[in-house]
């Protein structure tokens, strides 16, 4: 797998206190602008398939739209039930307005 720091978005794609659903490769990544800080984490749920890009944000949270898991945003580590294997995070880098992950 590669080291390289790879552009998914602007910092302005992201709305505030909300999230954007992008491609890293072939994996789908969910960004979330929390107070002006991006994070990154998988966009599919551990427990079904659903996408957290379509998810609510409740304080440093994401909560499952299909069954109401919740996963640690800046972690994923899953908070409870229904939920309990963690969800990849991402390093994330800001760089010039750009939103860079690794791979």
């Amino acid at each position: 797998m590669s080291q390289d720091w790879i552009k998914v978005a602007q910092v302005s794609d992201v709305p505030e206190d909300g999230t954007l659903l992008v491609d890293l490769g072939v994996e789908p990544v969910c960004l979330y602008n929390i107070d002006g800080k991006i994070f990154a984490t998988h966009d599919t749920c551990t427990h079904g398939q659903a996408s957290l890009a379509d998810g609510f944000i409740d304080g440093g949270e994401i909560e499952c739209p299909l069954h109401q898991g919740r996963f640690n945003i800046e972690t994923g580590k899953a908070v409870g039930v229904p939920c309990t294997e963690d969800i990849r995070s991402y390093a994330v880098k800001i760089e010039n307005g750009a939103v860079l992950l690794k791979e």
